[in-house]
């Protein structure tokens, strides 16, 4: 994995001078692209075509348990990401989700597909998406340089968008034209698709820094999940807030499909509209996000507010381009949220505890998925689509001061240039004798000393 050197090179994006990120980046790009499809088209399937009777209910339990394995396998994938090479890990998860999918299309078409297969199989799916995720984002440090991280994390992070502009503008128009088994079926093809692709990929080791002059420097050791977030107590209040807002925003996958059959009666091209709305605008925003200006917490606690105003206007007006429109801007925040806070965490945690803090994280901010699923979807049975739409704005404001209060009492930490001590107390208290400038995301002054050599 040699990037171009060139003036002309260093000018190209990301994915075409540095190869081996691009080839990885593909992979996810197909990965979630098919989780996405998958999730969104059984959940039409379920509203549309398969239950009569608690609509709500049904795709409110699917979604809880396409979220399921991302919280119940934290601890089992951070194991997993810290002692496997990350290419077999990824390789694997691909592989395996696609003998998943390949066999569901296979009983799909062979009869009919009972509800007990579909949830059975968002399992399985999701819990190969919950070890290849969280891997992806630990392996960008053996990817990339460490000058092109954050522009590496928004581009890992774009791929959620490009999965839910692709996959879940198919994945209703796939059930309506081809049924289950067709759906299932590109999905198997994704997934091998980026199975092969991550196969032929190497990643350089990261090897911890060894600063001279200092004795009593160690090198860092690994922690348990609990120990990691009690050593960065700044970085547990932020994923706190988020936490509490994902109870609110994950709520709109199950609320789209409602929206679209109840109040707007439209069908599977209805449901694409709004869920590309949805994609392209979080693809804009990881795209744009390293550009907003302003500290990681103030822009966040912004972003916030206005996706609650976007997720409120559907409740008052019931227009099917009116709630695109919401959909783009609240996508656009995610995105934003998105690039700031994951490059912000890639150079504060410490490179031994980021295998394990990115799987806390992302269980941390999928434990609320579940149960918003179920309670919107079974509120939905009983509310009407619009009503939830206001809940889910009302929700969002709590969230946003939350945030912009731990903004305004004190700065980002910055992280120490010459020891990346996993077991420094508290990373919001700098060394005095040291202070350090208060970081912004996308500065290039705010590195994570990360020397790497040799290849994985």
């Amino acid at each position: 994995m040699t990037p171009v050197s060139t003036d002309e090179g260093r000018r190209l994006p990301l994915v075409l001078r540095n190869r081996a990120f691009g080839t990885v980046w593909l992979g996810q790009v197909l990965t979630q692209a098919a989780v996405r499809m998958f999730q969104v088209g059984v959940s039409w399937w379920l509203v549309a075509y398969a239950v009569d009777a608690g609509r709500g209910l049904a795709s409110g339990l699917f979604m809880a348990v396409s979220t399921l394995p991302a919280v119940v396998l934290a601890p089992v994938v951070a194991r997993a990401v810290a002692g496997i090479a990350h290419r077999t890990v990824l390789r694997t998860a691909a592989m395996l989700a696609g003998a998943v999918a390949a066999a569901l299309a296979a009983w799909a078409s062979a009869s009919d597909l009972p509800l007990a297969a579909a949830y059975a199989a968002a399992l399985a799916l999701a819990a190969c998406q919950a070890f290849f995720d969280p891997c992806l984002t630990t392996s960008v440090p053996e990817l990339v340089e460490d000058e092109d991280i954050e522009t590496a994390t928004g581009f890992e992070l774009s791929t959620q968008s490009l999965a839910g502009l692709g996959g879940a503008l198919l994945g209703a128009l796939i059930v309506d034209r081809a049924g289950l088994g067709g759906l299932a079926a590109g999905c198997a093809a994704a997934y091998l698709s980026a199975a092969v692709l991550i196969a032929g990929v190497r990643f350089r080791t990261v090897i911890a820094p060894e600063p001279s002059g200092d004795p009593g420097w160690a090198p860092p050791r690994g922690r348990t999940l609990r120990g990691i977030l009690a050593g960065l107590p700044y970085i547990r209040r932020i994923l706190v807030c988020f936490t509490a807002a994902n109870l609110f925003t994950t709520a709109v996958f199950v609320v789209i499909p409602l929206y679209t059959r109840n109040v707007l009666g439209g069908g599977g091209g209805t449901v694409a509209l709004l869920e590309a709305a949805l994609g392209a605008g979080t693809l804009l925003g990881s795209v744009t996000g390293a550009r907003v200006p302003g500290r990681p917490t103030v822009a966040g606690a912004y972003c916030l507010a206005l996706m609650a105003l976007a997720l409120a206007l559907p409740g008052l007006f019931a227009d099917r381009w009116v709630f695109a429109s919401c959909l783009a801007v609240a996508g656009w925040c995610v995105g934003v949220i998105g690039v700031r806070f994951v490059a912000l965490f890639q150079r504060l945690v410490p490179a031994a505890d980021k295998p394990g803090f990115f799987a806390v994280m992302q269980a941390a901010l999928g434990a609320t998925f579940p149960v918003a699923s179920l309670l919107f979807g079974l509120a939905g049975d009983h509310l009407s689509a619009r009503t939830l739409c206001l809940v889910q704005a009302g929700g969002l404001v709590p969230a946003a001061c939350a945030l912009a209060l731990l903004g305004a009492r004190r700065p980002e930490p910055a992280p120490d240039p010459e020891r990346p001590d996993p077991e420094r107390p508290d990373p919001e208290r700098p060394d005095p004798a040291r202070p350090d400038p208060e970081p912004v995301a996308g500065s290039a002054g705010v590195r994570t000393p990360e020397p790497v050599g040799g290849e994985r």
